[in-house]
């Protein structure tokens, strides 16, 4: 499967400036859970925002530069390149960012997407989802305490098929 894997506010918000709007850490233990063990698809500036690789997961990083060979991960020129280095058998899960993302959902089988609910001004969003094409089949809502400034609802939605 190609799964979307993303934290989004209520208008698509994603980052600005190569940064993430908030901080929720259930957020982040949600994404580690999701994606240790795997492999990891993202655009070259989501890599960058890392301070380093995060652990127990294969980098597939997609870049324009032919000379961009970051250490311990698999560069790629295309999406579909990355999608193509995950074993047949094995989940692809796409991180970001904006650029990647619109790529990838024609593609993808499930988002597993954490809506903030809040807006953000914001140079990155993550594509509008076709209420046609998509079932919610798990809904988590958490609202905000004293470690989260925001509400948010973790989601998993399914594609229809036709």
């Amino acid at each position: 499967m190609v799964i979307l894997v993303a934290a989004a506010a209520e208008n698509n918000a994603l980052g600005k400036d190569g940064k993430l709007l908030w901080h929720l850490p259930a957020d982040f233990k949600h994404f580690k859970e999701l994606t240790s063990g795997h492999h990891i698809i993202m655009g070259r500036k989501t890599f960058e925002s890392f301070p380093k690789p995060l652990p127990n997961r294969v980098h597939i990083v997609i870049s324009r530069q032919p000379d961009y060979n970051p250490d311990g991960c698999i560069v790629v020129g295309s999406l579909e390149q990355a999608i193509a280095k995950v074993p047949k058998d094995e989940n692809a899960f796409i991180i970001g960012g904006g650029e990647i993302y619109n790529l990838a959902i024609p593609l993808a089988d499930r988002i597993e997407l954490t809506k903030v609910h809040a807006h953000f001004d914001a140079d990155a969003f993550f594509p509008d989802i076709d209420p046609t094409q998509w079932k919610v089949c798990r809904e988590e809502y958490h609202p905000m305490d004293e470690k989260h400034a925001y509400d948010f609802t973790f989601l998993t939605l399914d594609r229809l098929t036709n």
